[in-house]
């Protein structure tokens, strides 16, 4: 499977889009689904880094990937808060009765760190 820059930035302005989305009946389900296809953006976005490098990494588990990120990525930071953030949006992406859906500005903010990752995979110039 190819994954390519505008499946990525495609995914997360459907995400975005969710954000602004006002109806009464999709309460509760717009932050999971915003969060489902960021999530997209940003496993899409790891997949391409590995394809652009020539890495054999996408059997691996997402967890493991994104370990792997941290070496691969050029920039630890990022690496690190892009785990941070595919951890929340899974956890985001799962209904619990105890818990809150994730407000927009958690999501905002997760989502700005996919964008960062997407901007800074496809400005290597691979």
């Amino acid at each position: 499977m190819s994954a390519s820059r505008a499946d990525a930035a495609s995914a997360l302005d459907r995400a975005r889009g969710l954000l602004r989305f006002e109806d009464p009946e999709m309460a509760g389900v717009w932050p999971r689904a915003s969060a489902i296809l960021a999530r997209t953006a940003l496993e899409t976005t790891v997949l391409r880094l590995w394809e652009r490098r020539d890495l054999d990494l996408q059997r691996s588990t997402m967890r493991a990937q994104l370990i792997c990120l941290r070496t691969y990525l050029g920039d630890r930071d990022l690496a690190t808060r892009a785990g941070h953030a595919w951890s929340a949006l899974s956890a985001a992406c799962h209904h619990h009765y105890y818990e809150l859906a994730p407000t927009a500005a958690e999501l905002e903010t997760w989502f700005s760190v996919v964008d960062e990752l997407v901007r800074n995979v496809e400005g290597e110039g691979l």
